[in-house]
């Protein structure tokens, strides 16, 4: 199974209809999975998948959601989509593994706007769906949907496709099988819904849709975006040591824009 586009976006009608839910009912949930994952069983995915996110944010703009996979059998990951309920567009990424991979490690930063269940549900290469789930309280202000990006405009506009692409330390959690790698874009990814408080006209949507990382002709990591991913988003991932000592990053945004870079990653790849 691949989530297409119109999954992605999915979460614009039902947002204004949602409402809070526990992790494998309610309202929100059930119309969020019969549209997205149709009448696929989902299991419960405690065993294989850890997921971390602050149970309260300090800014919900900015949220810190991680998840580690680890299957642990012959199969590999296929999917990784993370899923905020009660966020206009609840399906807020989606992670296509490169590289034949059984494990992985994933932190990304969201807006979250509201309190809600967070979900990952993993595809495993068999088709079988795993989910967890965690519920994230509001820290109170704003939508972060409807919060203006931070930052001069002209300067935002001015920077828009600058990237970087750098290895990680040990300690942030690489092995001797797997690298880490921390992705950071230069990118406002207009959510639509923020009004200009001179003009009173909405700035239109433009978000970070796609983003593509690989090595030669070797995939790494394929992510398809929504208007949840935070102003200049930032992606920390792993990926297999060896051979990979140049890696390409293309991203794009629903205006067209579109953006390369090639970057040496040095002796930890």
């Amino acid at each position: 199974m691949r989530l297409s586009r119109t999954a992605l976006s999915v979460g614009i009608a039902l947002g204004c209809i949602l409402v809070s839910s526990p992790a494998f009912a309610g309202t929100a949930w059930d119309d969020i999975r019969a549209s997205v994952f149709g009448n696929k069983a989902i299991v419960d995915g405690r065993e294989l998948i850890k997921l971390s996110a602050p149970g309260r944010p300090e800014d919900m703009r900015v949220v810190p959601i991680g998840v580690d996979v680890a299957l642990g059998d012959r199969r590999t990951i296929k999917t990784i989509t993370v899923l905020i309920d009660e966020n206009p567009t609840p399906v807020v990424a989606v992670f296509h593994m490169g590289k034949a991979r059984d494990t992985a490690k994933i932190t990304s930063h969201f807006r979250v706007d509201r309190q809600s269940d967070v979900r990952v549900v993993v595809e495993a290469s068999d088709g079988q769906l795993y989910m967890v789930s965690q519920l994230i309280k509001f820290a109170g202000g704003q939508s972060s949907c409807a919060a203006p990006p931070t930052g001069d405009p002209i300067e935002i506009a001015a920077s828009m496709g600058q990237m970087t692409l750098a290895p990680v330390a040990a300690t942030g959690g690489a092995t001797p099988v797997l690298a880490r790698a921390k992705l950071n874009l230069r990118h406002p990814n207009h959510t639509g819904m923020v009004m200009d408080q001179q003009t009173l006209l909405y700035t239109l949507m433009n978000m970070v849709s796609d983003i593509r990382v690989q090595s030669g002709d070797d995939l790494i990591l394929a992510v398809e975006g929504s208007i949840a991913l935070s102003q200049d988003p930032m992606i920390e991932f792993d990926y297999p040591r060896g051979g990979h000592h140049e890696m390409t990053v293309t991203f794009k945004d629903t205006d067209g824009g579109a953006w390369t870079r090639t970057f040496q990653m040095g002796p930890q790849s």
